[in-house]
């Protein structure tokens, strides 16, 4: 965990100001309701075939969590032509290869073949929408996959339930309160009838976009797109629910004892907009200025200067309803968590009170190109920001004109936004310590 953390408070990387080529694409509707993104890319002999449904976490039951990150897996379970066991085969056996990944917001499929193989990569995805096989013994097999990566990543992984400890006490009435992983025991209880529901529900053409991005010929893309997702009919307009959260006016403070960690750690963590937001995306500036690298603020006082902790840093975990800005530290021995905490005020205090230096700032502007260039040099990157853009930002084109928004936010800004959320009686403590008794919270 500890690796991971530094992950995404290290996610930015410092480089200079480089200019990226706009991204160029084609975009258009089926009959049923499907949006297609077509993106050429004519750099390397391959094809990229993405599905992402506007399905995650956030639209699942409060007793039966865990829902769309097991479709994750279920749907590669076999289709009706794709027999059970075969869909890695197929991939493999014509030099591709696949994957899929879910959020609290979204789900996405993806196969990345040589570009010969675009018409069999549109017609698995046309497979996996129109002829899913979910029955029991594929329900059977799945719930053992999922419960061991949850043995593997959360239950038995030093600091996994971070995520848990934090959700379920920073919302009430959202379903951002729970995990994405979800709860064993929501899976267990579940019927094959509510997984096939479940299914019929979120799984439809008019809840997805398909991107095909790399090197095919454009009019042969759009004839097997009609040909294989032109039949699947449309759903019913998914219906999703407004959940507004009071906002958070005094602090306060909550305990979560891991049996798999030896070193307690500290976080303090606050309720933030949207990521739709120009106000998310101050945040990520500020979660780079306190912690982007060992030269940042946070990391040089409390790991490098004052020796108070073994680790720290802050993140901004943006989604599409609300987002969350967590910031954490793992004292060193002799230090208490309050003792980090008050170091950290004293650094936001200095962002909510002064503006950054030019220096800083300008650092700052470097760091947020490098990481847009970044993420448009693969196909795969543009291929993932084409859909995500579309599906849950509702604006295509921000993979072309985003940068321009972190490129306008002033230092003014920097200081205003810290002031708007970064306040103490706007957060929960959180004190993840080693568990007394060896049994989990």
């Amino acid at each position: 965990m500890k690796k991971s953390l530094m992950a995404l408070s290290t996610a930015l990387l410092i480089g200079g100001s480089t200019y990226a080529q706009k991204v160029t694409f084609d975009e258009y509707d089926l009959d049923n309701g499907l949006h297609v993104v077509l993106h050429q890319d004519n750099s390397a002999p391959v094809v990229i075939t993405s599905v992402m449904y506007h399905v995650g976490a956030k639209d699942e039951q409060p007793n039966r969590t865990g829902f769309a990150h097991f479709f994750e897996h279920l749907l590669f379970e076999g289709t009706k032509n794709i027999e059970r066991g075969e869909w890695f085969k197929l991939v493999t056996a014509n030099g591709g290869n696949n994957n899929a990944n879910t959020t609290d917001d979204r789900t996405y499929y993806y196969e990345v073949f040589p570009s010969n193989n675009l018409e069999l990569a549109i017609w698995m995805e046309s497979e996996r929408l129109m002829h899913p096989v979910i029955n029991q013994i594929g329900v059977d097999t799945q719930n053992e996959v999922v419960k061991e990566e949850k043995r593997l990543r959360v239950d038995n992984q030093p600091y996994g339930n971070i995520f848990k400890a934090v959700k379920e006490n920073m919302f009430k009435v959202h379903p951002y309160r729970w995990t994405t992983i979800g709860e064993m025991e929501h899976l267990d209880a579940a019927t094959l009838e509510e997984f096939q529901a479940f299914n019929k529900k979120f799984y439809i053409p008019n809840n997805a976009v398909l991107v095909v991005a790399g090197q095919f010929d454009k009019e042969n893309a759009k004839k097997w797109i009609k040909e294989y997702f032109g039949p699947i009919k449309k759903g019913p307009a998914v219906e999703r629910k407004t959940y507004t959260e009071a906002p958070i006016t005094k602090e306060f403070r909550t305990t979560w004892e891991d049996p798999n960690v030896q070193l307690p750690m500290v976080l303090a963590t606050y309720r933030t907009p949207s990521m739709k937001t120009r106000d998310a995306r101050v945040l990520d500036m500020i979660s780079s200025y306190l912690s982007d690298g060992k030269s940042s603020k946070l990391y040089k006082k409390l790991v490098d200067d004052k020796k108070m902790a073994l680790q720290a840093g802050a993140f901004n975990n943006s989604q599409e309803d609300y987002g969350m800005y967590l910031i954490y530290g793992i004292p060193m021995q002799g230090k208490t968590s309050d003792d980090l905490i008050k170091e950290i005020d004293e650094e936001i205090v200095k962002v909510q009170t002064d503006l950054i230096s030019e220096k800083d700032y300008e650092k700052l502007q470097n760091k947020f190109e490098n990481q847009y260039v970044n993420s448009n040099s693969s196909v795969e990157g543009i291929a993932n920001n084409l859909a995500t853009y579309y599906l849950l930002y509702g604006d295509i084109n921000l993979i072309n004109t985003e940068i321009d928004i972190y490129r306008s936010i002033t230092r003014e800004e920097i200081r205003e936004v810290a002031k708007k959320y970064l306040n103490p009686n706007q957060r929960m403590i959180l004190d993840y310590i080693p568990a007394k008794d060896k049994t989990q919270n």
